[in-house]
């Protein structure tokens, strides 16, 4: 079965290549990220991803447009609320590649944090595999995330320290950082 794995980033998504790729699923990353900002942040978090798919031999599509203001200009009617946006730019992107790939399924390395609204993001990808009639994968790769982490700080891979967004960015030096459930 081939799947088609959004990747934001190398430390996330380490572990979910692994267990899909155990689990005999053909794996395809696939790099969409327009709410990473600075751009330096970006191509640091794009760069880490590319060489870690060169060594592990994942093939990886990459829609490599830094697109911070099409974000902004989504999310800035209600900032509150823009992880759902986020995700529905991410998911929807990903699942329509799937679609027009001929992949069996899609998935998100974005299921592995304990930083993410997890329920959200299971709703938004299990609507946009209805609309894209291409099946969602799911799984929760919470449990993997420390070791995860363990794996890219072993392997010297470049680790962020925000969700990604200017937002977010802002939000870690306000406040102190808290797992959503």
């Amino acid at each position: 079965m081939k799947t088609l794995l959004h990747i934001c980033c190398a430390p996330c998504a380490n572990r979910p290549i692994d267990i899909l790729r155990t689990d005999g699923l053909e794996v395809t990353g696939f790099w969409f990220n327009p709410n990473i900002h600075p751009f330096t942040e970006y191509r640091a978090r794009r760069n880490c991803l590319r060489d870690y798919a060169g060594e592990i031999g994942l093939p990886l599509i990459e829609r490599d447009d830094y697109a911070l203001r099409p974000f902004v200009r989504a999310v800035a009617e209600d900032i509150g609320h823009r992880c759902v946006k986020c995700y529905e730019m991410r998911l929807y992107e990903t699942a329509r590649q799937a679609a027009e790939g001929g992949f069996d399924s899609f998935t998100s390395s974005l299921f592995i944090s304990p930083y993410q609204n997890h329920e959200l993001l299971r709703e938004v990808a299990e609507r946009a595999a209805k609309e894209y009639g291409v099946a969602f994968l799911y799984r929760d790769f919470r449990p993997y995330f420390r070791e995860g982490q363990t794996f890219a700080r072993e392997h010297g891979f470049y680790i962020q320290k925000y969700c990604g967004c200017v937002f977010s960015e802002e939000e870690r030096y306000r406040k102190p950082k808290q797992i959503i459930p």
